[in-house]
């Protein structure tokens, strides 16, 4: 029996040509995770919104630089390489990203 295609990608290329919002991509979805590609051309969270999911986020920032706040302990600063895991329903928020900001986020349940 033949092996079934490898699904290959890479983070880098296809870059939407849109930059005029944040946008993700799935690139891995189950009924227990989703793995998207997020860029974001310098985006942020609209004043005064808050995430707070009901999945668990572990973030990885691929290119760029970042900074989230968490409603419960002021802000974090990331650059390329860094990575965070934000519990499910704990409040946070994109303060800024810069232009080339392209995030690897993995959602799943807690």
């Amino acid at each position: 029996m033949p092996a079934a295609p490898l699904e290959t990608g890479n983070l880098f290329r296809f870059v939407p040509r849109d930059r005029s919002a944040e946008q993700a991509e799935a690139l891995l979805e189950s009924t227990s995770l989703r793995l998207e590609r997020i860029v974001s051309f310098g985006a942020a969270s609209p004043p005064g919104f808050w995430y707070e999911q009901g999945r668990s986020e572990w973030v990885l920032l691929a290119s760029g630089r970042a900074t989230l706040v968490f409603e419960d302990s002021g802000s974090t600063d990331l650059e390329a390489g860094d990575y965070v895991l934000i519990p499910a329903a704990r409040r946070h928020r994109v303060e800024s990203t810069s232009k080339d900001a392209i995030w690897l986020a993995l959602h799943f349940d807690p």
